[in-house]
C-alpha cells in the first residue's frame, strides 16, 4: 500500500516546498511578513486562523513602515495557499540552497519555474513555511527581484 505525498497536489505538477497543514502550523495568528515590491514596502499579517484557512490583512507601508493605505482583508484556505506552490514539473526545477538576504542566511528550497520566454526564481525557506522570501524573474536578459520578504515577526522563538 502507498500514501499519497500531501507535497504533490495532482499528477503533472511538481511537489509543494510545504503542506498544507505546515503552512497553518507556521503562520499563526500575528504572524507578520514585510514585503518589498517594485511597488514599494507591504505588510501581510495573518489576522485570524480556523481549521479550513485564514483572514489575511495586506497593508501598503511608506518608507518608515507607516500604514500607508487601507487594510485589504481576504480570507484563503490553507489549500489555496498551498496551491500558489503548485507548479507544473516538467517546467520546474528544485533544489537546496543558502540565500543571503534581508533575513540574514537561510537554507532553502529554490524553485525555477520556465514560463515561456521567462524564468521564475522562487526562494522558499525552510524554517518559514508560506510564502517565498524572494522571487526573481529573468526575461530578455536582464533579472530583478520582484519581492522580497524584509522582516519577519509574531513566530514562536523569533
Amino acid at each position: 500500500m502507498t500514501t499519497a505525498d500531501a507535497h504533490i497536489l495532482a499528477p503533472g505538477l511538481a511537489p509543494t516546498p510545504f503542506t498544507a497543514a505546515e503552512i497553518r502550523a507556521g503562520c499563526p495568528v500575528g504572524r507578520v511578513s514585510i514585503v518589498r515590491t517594485p511597488d514599494g514596502l507591504g505588510s501581510i499579517r495573518f489576522a485570524s486562523d480556523d481549521e479550513e484557512g485564514a483572514w489575511i490583512e495586506e497593508t501598503a507601508l511608506d518608507e518608515r513602515g507607516e500604514a500607508a493605505g487601507p487594510v485589504e482583508r481576504e480570507r484563503s484556505t490553507w489549500l489555496e495557499l498551498q496551491e500558489h506552490a503548485a507548479f507544473p514539473a516538467e517546467s520546474t526545477s528544485i533544489d537546496r540552497a543558502e540565500l543571503n538576504g534581508p533575513l540574514g542566511t537561510l537554507p532553502c528550497l529554490r524553485y525555477t519555474v520556465r514560463r515561456g520566454e521567462a524564468v521564475l526564481v522562487f526562494w522558499f525557506a525552510v524554517d518559514l513555511p508560506g510564502m517565498p522570501i524572494r522571487v526573481e524573474r529573468t526575461e530578455g536578459g536582464e533579472t530583478r527581484t520582484t519581492l522580497e520578504v524584509v522582516a519577519v515577526s509574531g513566530l514562536p522563538g523569533r
